[in-house]
């Protein structure tokens, strides 16, 4: 990277270590891209909400969920040096479908979708990286497609232990942990 100091740092280093990029983008992104600090129990969006930025984590913990019948149901979670957003809210500038709840401390720094299309057609890596971070979206959409068909609990739990980042294991409170694997607590009291 350039020896240009530039703001947001940790996202242009991250994003640099996906793809490297260009002076000049690195210097749009030190330009636009917005840092923000949450509290544990906040909400980077909730339901119903458009949300028009993609997030990086720089430290910190977080759910997407949805209600459904008075139950709060855990659809994936994310932990630092890792990308969120709404999918359908962000994509298609329409009310957000789940909450993104933080469940500790967050630090995040974020693009807006304005931007982002800004740099896909203004810098030719922004493409490169693009493609790169739609591929991990959708293998980990895969990943997560495959546990919610996995019919033993036990089974479902082992599978995502091993297809995930061991800090979410270790961070993410047992009863979120539950949601997400579609089981009772006590299942998961049983299993671990």
């Amino acid at each position: 990277m350039p020896a240009t100091k530039y703001n947001n740092i940790f996202s242009i280093v991250l994003l640099n270590s996906i793809y490297p990029l260009s002076k000049s983008l690195n210097k749009f992104f030190s330009n636009v891209l917005v840092y923000k600090q949450y509290k544990k129990g906040d909400y980077i969006v909730r339901s119903g909400e458009v949300c028009d930025r993609l997030f990086v984590i720089r430290k910190g913990l977080v759910r997407g969920y949805f209600n459904y019948n008075e139950k709060e149901i855990t659809t994936w979670v994310s932990v630092d040096n890792e990308f969120v957003t709404s999918i359908s809210g962000y994509f298609k500038n329409e009310p957000a479908l789940e909450n993104i709840q933080c469940l500790e401390d967050t630090y995040t720094e974020s693009l807006s979708y304005e931007h982002m299309h800004f740099a896909l057609e203004n810098f030719k890596e922004m493409g490169h990286l693009n493609r790169i971070l739609m591929e991990q979206y959708y293998i980990h959409a895969e990943y997560r497609a495959f546990m919610a068909r996995i019919p033993s609990a036990k089974d479902r739990y082992e599978y995502f232990i091993n297809i995930t980042n061991p800090e979410i294991v270790k961070r993410l409170p047992k009863k979120y942990l539950a949601s997400l694997l579609n089981m009772r607590p006590e299942t998961l009291s049983r299993i671990i």
